[in-house]
């Protein structure tokens, strides 16, 4: 019996009907598709992107150079080196990522106890060759300045799961 239904579907072309059907279920719902470069999809406030250094109101960095990013970066691409200003605090004088070794754990973001370090909302960042991938503290610092009003919104939105 099982042989004459698989043979009546075959020459009924029962497959190509039910894959029609289908389509023509999907062609009149909702398009998902998103037009990529003109369109862009919801991101999470914790999504982990593009790496920025972040300023106090007035203008000072936040980085007080406790180094614990750079301690507990388990692919150890965070280097820092700092001196102690005339005020006497402690600021960093080299704050660079190799972003070619970066794992985007957020482990630094999380281990900063002045929010200083923030992976923000950046995921366009393409480059043509690998010493454009070596952030310094300028270029973090410049990241922090163009995404600074959606990574606090972000850290503001994630601040009751922390």
């Amino acid at each position: 019996m099982g042989m004459m239904a698989r043979g009546m579907r075959s020459l009924l072309l029962g497959e190509l009907v039910s894959g029609l059907s289908l389509t023509l279920r999907y062609f009149f719902k909702r398009k998902v598709t998103l037009n990529y470069p003109y369109e862009k999809g919801p991101l999470s406030p914790r999504f982990r992107g593009e790496h920025a250094l972040r300023r106090y109101p007035n203008g000072e960095e936040r980085c007080i150079a406790c180094k614990l990013c750079e301690a507990i970066c388990p692919a150890q691409a965070i280097t820092i080196e700092a001196e102690p200003r005339e005020d006497g605090s402690r600021r960093t004088t080299r704050y660079d990522i190799d972003m070619t070794k970066c794992i985007y754990c957020g482990f630094c973001q999380e281990a900063c106890p002045v929010d200083a370090i923030v992976e923000g909302p950046n995921f366009e960042f393409a480059a043509e060759s690998r010493e454009e991938l070596f952030y310094n503290k300028d270029k973090l610092l410049a990241n922090g300045d163009r995404w600074e009003s959606e990574i606090a919104q972000n850290l503001e939105l994630d601040a009751p799961y922390r």
